[in-house]
This record gives C-alpha cells, structure tokens and sequence, in this order.
C-alpha cells in the first residue's frame, strides 16, 4: 500500500502543490517527501514522494494515467511504483568475493529489498558459493575478443527472466554498448579510488608505493566512457605509513562493500535520480 514518486523537471511555481493535490484527490496520504532544486531561478526541480494508498497495487496503472495530466503543464519527467514490486537483479562477478558475498548476506538479512535472479561470470570459481543458496548460476567466458559474444548470451538470460538492475560486483570485464543501451542507468559498478589516482595494473602497489594517505570506493552508473558515468556513493577510509600493501587491500574490500551496498540500496528504493552526468540521492 506504499507508493513512490520521483520527478523531475524544469524549475518554476506550483509543482509541489500541484503534485500533493493530484495525491490527495486520489486519496493518499504523503508520508515522505523530499525535493531539491539546483538552482531557484531557471534550474532543476527534484522530488521524491512516499504515500499510502490502499489498494495502490491494483490500480497503479490507472493512478499513473491519471497523473500525466498533471505532469504535462509542467513537462514533468516521472516514474511511479509500488514498494511492494521487488526489482529483479543480476549480480555479476569474476574472481574476488568480497562484494558478492556482502551483497548475498544482505538480501539473505532482508536489507536489500530485490530479487536476485541469476549470477554471471566469466569465471567459474563462485559457484560453489552461489548455488547452494538455491540461485542460478552462469559461466560465460568473456575476453577482450569475445565481449561482443557474450553480451549477446547475457542479454538473453537477463531478457528470459526479467532482470532490471545488474550489479557489477568486481566484475572485470568492459560492458559492451549493446548492453548499456538496453539497461541505461541500471547497471552499478563499483571501483577503488586513490588520491592520487593510480591506473592500470596493481593499483594497491602503486599507491603503497607512493604512500597514500586515503582509499576510496565509488559507485555508479555504467555508461560507454569507462568509469565515468553518473556517482551514486562514495566513501573514504584513511591509512598511513603503518599499513602493508595487504593492509590497503583488506581495508579497500571494506570500503567497496559498504559503498556498493549503499548504492544499490538506493537504486532498490528508487531513490536516485539521474540528470546530466550526475544524480540527486535522497538517502
């Protein structure tokens, strides 16, 4: 009986009430909302709205038809849905653990409020974790050379059963287009960050080297330039001159779990709203 509404639009008088009103004439009552603006004069309008509505499950759809012809004046871009409705996901990994395991004992706790339809990897060393928690699992192998391919494997396993949201979980190949197209805005990666930043190979080696005195993690959306797409969370953890190269690692497990999580989690809940190359969170 919980329903949620994200808008977003260009900035002018009379959104709010035009939007709380269309709720009241339905019969619901606002139990959350929070908007952000980027800039009072000429900018963009954000809002996010939670309201009980008896009965919101059988007749979303009819609420939605009715809602566009407030949205119109205002050229609203909207989406509307039922907490109840579970998005369906797709975990993908290769060799480290750390985030998938994190990101299973979750939804095993009920944190995480999805479906997790299916693991895939190019490798297939977390079967074993995997499949006994009753979840499908799928090795497709994928190179540099063989991308293309197997996006087009992906793509029918995520079609077939639904898939709405796939989360990178260390998984270490590039996302073909094909791929990012079809999901925009629904696929979460998740990657360290060092101050400086280091590329390549062995980055943990290259910022001990260098004596780095921060280790991050970032996630966000996927989009063709790589790592580059629109920041979801972010966190930081400090270390010093005390801390072997296994010391940053062990520390920057903690940091991408606990980021990656958090995004997902708002992604779930529909609490992200995606502008331009950024995105307005409503934690």
């Amino acid at each position: 009986m919980i329903g949620r509404l994200l808008i977003s639009c260009e900035d002018r008088p009379g959104i709010v009430a035009a939007v709380s009103r269309f709720l009241a004439d339905e019969g619901a009552n606002i139990i959350h909302s929070d908007q952000h603006s980027t800039d009072p004069v000429g900018g963009l309008f954000f809002m996010r709205i939670e309201f009980q509505l008896m009965g919101i499950e059988d007749k979303i759809e009819e609420i939605k038809t009715r809602f566009q012809l407030t949205a119109e004046p205002f050229n609203i871009t909207w989406r509307m849905s039922c907490a109840s409705d579970k998005k369906k996901i797709a975990i993908f990994v290769s060799k480290e653990d750390h985030c998938l395991q994190d990101l299973l004992q979750r939804f095993r706790l009920g944190e995480l409020a999805a479906d997790i339809e299916m693991v895939v990897s190019n490798h297939d060393d977390m079967r074993e974790i995997v499949e006994p928690l009753g979840i499908p699992y799928h090795h497709i192998p994928a190179t540099k050379d063989t991308r293309e391919e197997a996006a087009i494997q992906h793509l029918s396993l995520l079609e077939e059963a639904n898939v709405d949201t796939i989360v990178l979980a260390r998984y270490m190949q590039i996302i073909p287009q094909v791929m990012i197209e079809r999901y925009e805005n629904h696929i979460i990666n998740i990657h360290h960050s060092f101050l400086p930043a280091f590329v390549g190979g062995k980055p943990y080696n290259q910022a001990y080297d260098r004596g780095v005195k921060i280790i991050g993690a970032t996630a966000h959306y996927v989009t063709e330039e790589l790592d580059q797409g629109p920041i979801i969370e972010q966190d930081v953890e400090r270390v010093s001159h005390r801390y072997q190269i296994k010391d940053l690692k062990r520390i920057g497990r903690d940091v991408e779990k606990l980021v990656l999580s958090r995004a997902v989690g708002w992604h779930l809940d529909d609490k992200v709203l995606v502008y331009e190359n950024k995105t307005v969170v409503f934690p």
